[in-house]
Parts: structure tokens; sequence; C-alpha cells
């Protein structure tokens, strides 16, 4: 159990420090920008579906995991 706690602290810290770095304005400016994102602007509202940037990220994170995993 001891390894879990170390694994979800490490996790935690990842997503802190990625949080800030979107959060601040420090991520690539293509990022949520890429064509297949859906986004649709209104008057009184706006819808954003970026789901070719999920698609980018998943892929980037699952060869991560698998590097790790060897």
């Amino acid at each position: 159990m001891h390894d879990v706690g170390k694994f979800l602290m490490v996790i935690g810290a990842v997503v802190l420090v990625l949080g800030f770095i979107v959060w601040s304005g420090l991520a690539p400016r293509w990022l949520g920008r890429l064509p297949g994102d859906i986004r649709i602007e209104r008057e009184h509202g706006a819808f954003y579906l970026p789901i070719v940037t999920c698609i980018i990220i998943s892929i980037v994170l699952s060869l991560i995991f698998s590097i790790f995993r060897r």
C-alpha cells in the first residue's frame, strides 16, 4: 500500500504542475486549436469540444506509460 501512496502523490504533483502551466499561459498556442476541434460561438455562449487535442494527448500519454511499464 505504501507504493500506491507514493504513486498517487507523484501523479498529483504532475497534474498540479501541468495545471499551473496551462493556467499561466505557458502552454503551447496550438493546444486546443487543432484542426478537428469543434468550436461553436453564438451571441449568448460558446461550445467547445477539443476532440483531436484529446486524441493527441491520449496517444502521447499511452506512449509514455508504455515506456515506463517496460
